[in-house]
C-alpha cells in the first residue's frame, strides 16, 4: 500500500511518522515504541495469556465431555463461556507478540467483556431446575418465567456489552479516537448485568428461605435437602460471588475510562477478571450439576398422586387416593426411564 492510499493523519500527528504508526496498528510490530501508546496502556504479559488460554481450554474440554455425557444446558453454557474466554485470551496472547495490532485488541475486548454472561445464564438455568425439583412454592416466580426473564436480561446485557466493546476498542486503536460513546454503552451493559444479578441474589435468598420454611413445616420430602442439591447450591454461591465481584470491578474500571488507573494496570485485570472467571467455571467441574443432578430427577415427585397437592408435601400414610403413598412414590421412581437412579426417599 502506498503512502498516498493511507487515510490522512489525525490532528496532532506528525505526517512524517503517520505511515509507520498506521502500519504497526495493522501488522505485527513486536516491540513497544517510546512515545507511542499501546491500546491497553501496558504491554500484555505473554505468560498470562498462555496460562489462561490453557486453563480455560481445560474448562471447555471438561464441560464438553459432560455435555456429551449428560446433555445438560448448563454444560453447554459453561463450555460456551469458557470458549469465549479462550478466544479473548488468545487475543491477549497475540497482543503480547504484536502489542499495537488493532485486530488483536478488538478480539480480546469484545469476547472477554461478554464471556461471563454465559456463566450467569447457567446460574439462572440452575435455579430454574432446582425450583422444578423442590416445588413451585419455593419461588416467587414460576420456573418458566424465571428462566425467560433472566435469560432475556442476560441476552440484552450481552448484546449491549458486545456493541459497546466493539465501538470503544475500534476508537481506542485510532490516534485521537473518541472512546467515550462505546465505553458508556459498555458500562450500561455491565451495570444492567449487575442489576440483574442483584435481583437474582434476592430471589436466591428468597428461594433458600422458602426451602427452609418447608423443612421446618415438615413439607419438604424427607425433611432435608439432598446432599447433591446442597453441593450445587455451594457451587452456585461461589460462582455468583465471583461473577458479581468481577462485574463491580469492570463497571468501575470502564467508568474511569480507557486511560484510568484500573484499566491500565494488568494485575487488576488478571486478579479481578481472569482469575475470578476461571474459579466461576472451574467450580462446576468439581461440583458439576450435570453429574450431581443426574439422579435428582427422582426428587421430581408427582405430589398430586402422593396426596401432597401443589405445595409439594407428601401425604401421611393412608391419605392417598389409591393406596399408601410410599408405594406410589416407589412406583413413580422405578418407572423413570433414566438409568442408575440412586437417590432414595430417605435421603431427601
Amino acid at each position: 500500500m502506498s503512502d498516498s492510499s493511507l487515510p490522512p493523519p489525525p490532528p496532532g500527528v506528525d505526517p512524517a511518522i503517520w505511515p509507520t504508526l498506521y502500519y504497526i496498528r495493522t501488522g505485527c510490530f513486536p516491540y513497544v515504541i517510546d512515545g507511542v501508546k499501546v491500546s491497553y496502556g501496558y504491554w500484555p504479559t505473554l505468560g498470562a495469556g498462555i496460562a489462561f488460554d490453557a486453563l480455560f481450554g481445560l474448562a471447555v474440554i471438561g464441560h464438553l465431555i459432560q455435555l456429551a455425557r449428560f446433555r445438560r444446558w448448563t454444560s453447554l453454557l459453561f463450555a460456551t463461556g469458557a470458549l469465549t474466554e479462550v478466544i479473548g485470551w488468545a487475543g491477549r496472547t497475540w497482543s503480547a507478540k504484536c502489542p499495537y495490532n488493532n485486530d488483536a485488541f478488538l478480539m480480546q475486548v469484545t469476547t472477554l467483556i461478554i464471556a461471563p454472561t454465559f456463566f450467569a445464564a447457567a446460574l439462572y438455568i440452575l435455579l430454574h431446575t432446582l425450583i422444578n425439583l423442590l416445588g413451585r412454592d419455593t419461588s416467587a416466580l414460576s420456573p418458566r418465567n424465571y428462566a425467560l426473564i433472566f435469560c432475556t436480561c442476560d441476552l440484552i446485557s450481552l448484546v449491549v456489552q458486545a456493541v459497546g466493546g466493539a465501538m470503544a476498542s475500534n476508537e481506542s486503536s485510532k490516534v485521537g479516537g473518541d472512546t467515550q460513546p462505546g465505553t458508556h454503552i459498555m458500562v450500561a451493559g455491565i451495570a444492567f448485568q449487575l442489576f440483574t444479578m442483584t435481583i437474582f441474589a434476592g430471589l436466591v435468598l428468597d428461594f433458600l428461605r422458602r426451602v427452609r420454611n418447608k423443612r421446618i413445616a415438615g413439607t419438604l420430602p424427607g425433611g432435608k435437602l439432598p446432599k447433591q442439591i446442597k453441593l450445587v447450591l455451594v457451587a452456585v454461591f461461589v460462582a455468583f460471588v465471583m461473577i458479581y465481584i468481577r462485574s463491580v470491578y469492570r463497571t468501575i474500571e470502564l467508568a474511569q475510562g480507557w486511560e484510568g488507573y484500573l484499566i491500565t494496570h494488568e494485575g487488576y485485570f488478571i486478579g479481578l477478571d481472569a482469575t475470578l472467571m476461571f474459579v466461576a467455571v472451574a467450580v462446576f467441574l468439581v461440583l458439576d450439576p450435570a453429574v450431581l443432578l443426574r439422579d435428582v430427577d427422582a426428587v421430581r415427585l408427582k405430589v398430586e398422586s402422593a396426596g401432597g397437592g401443589a405445595s409439594g408435601a407428601i401425604a401421611p400414610p393412608g391419605e392417598g387416593e389409591d393406596g399408601p403413598p410410599g408405594k406410589e412414590v416407589a412406583a413413580d421412581l422405578s418407572s423413570d426411564s433414566t438409568a442408575n437412579r440412586s437417590i432414595q426417599l430417605r435421603d431427601l
